[in-house]
């Protein structure tokens, strides 16, 4: 390869090569500026349901749209060019049927331009994944803390503890054998994430799960500290921006109501007379 090649992003097929290799990086996106700061840094850029909660507000993934992502996804992928898109498919737009689950699928790829989509769940979704992939959409599975799921679930609990930790791990390989490229492992005990890595012969992606995993992804928003009040065991955060944002909204407020802003510098001169 020249010297001066551009650097394309990864394909599925890429990512699932890195098994084993060095670990795999992801950040959610769901604005083309931080898909931007993200790009050639990031090995995969998710687009993330976790958009409802993160920018819209809500109290959970469940009321997101098919139109939310897209608009999301399309956003991202104006900022990326050395970093693969994946798009979760939300919460109603797959688990009806296989062919359910293509149309919609189908319909993320072509309108965003991703390279993957991402969908919830294990044995029982094994079928819906092998129709996905033979018909040419790529499929990053997860397992887990299945947020969609949370309902039945009981929560944002830690799974695979004591005796649901067999079924986690045939929920693992089921996905691996349905012909996943990946999966991601969230709330996962760290001893059972790393028996996961071990068992499949593709990348696991953890969050909440163990540093053995093939790969880790956090929500952006989380790592950079935009939420001040909130943080999850499982988050460092990198940065706190959230902070710092607070403290300068509060300095332009002080700065308007004393009329020290805008100040000569930020206003523009009348025109003299006669020029």
């Amino acid at each position: 390869m020249s010297a001066t090649a551009k650097k394309t992003a990864p394909l599925p097929d890429d990512i699932r090569a890195m098994k084993g290799g060095t670990p795999i990086v992801s950040l959610t996106a769901y604005t083309t500026p931080m898909a931007r700061m993200m790009d050639g840094v990031c090995d995969f850029a998710l687009v993330g349901d976790s958009v409802g909660m993160v920018l819209h507000g809500m109290p959970s993934t469940l009321g997101v749209t098919m139109e939310m992502m897209i608009l999301h996804g399309q956003a991202v992928a104006r900022g990326l060019s050395r970093t693969m898109l994946v798009i979760d498919m939300p919460f109603g737009s797959y688990e009806e049927s296989p062919e359910q689950a293509f149309r919609n699928a189908a319909r993320l790829m072509r309108e965003t331009g991703a390279a993957a989509v991402k969908l919830e769940g294990g044995q029982h979704m094994a079928d819906t994944i092998a129709f996905l992939v033979a018909r040419g959409v790529p499929v990053m599975a997860h397992v887990g803390l299945t947020p969609q799921s949370i309902n039945t679930l009981g929560g944002y609990k830690v799974q695979g503890r004591d005796d649901q930790a067999d079924a986690l791990l045939a929920d693992a390989r089921a996905v691996a054998q349905a012909g996943a490229f990946s999966v991601v492992l969230e709330k996962v005990p760290a001893g059972l994430a790393d028996r996961i890595t071990e068992a499949i012969d593709i990348p696991t992606i953890g969050i909440g799960a163990s540093p053995g995993c093939d790969g880790q992804i956090l929500v952006v928003d989380d790592m950079l500290g935009l939420f001040t009040a909130f943080k999850p065991k499982f988050v460092k955060r990198y940065a706190t921006l959230g902070e710092e944002g607070e403290a300068a909204i509060r300095a332009y407020a002080e700065e308007v109501r004393a009329r020290t802003f805008p100040a000569a510098e930020h206003v523009f001169a009348d025109k003299a007379p006669g020029t």
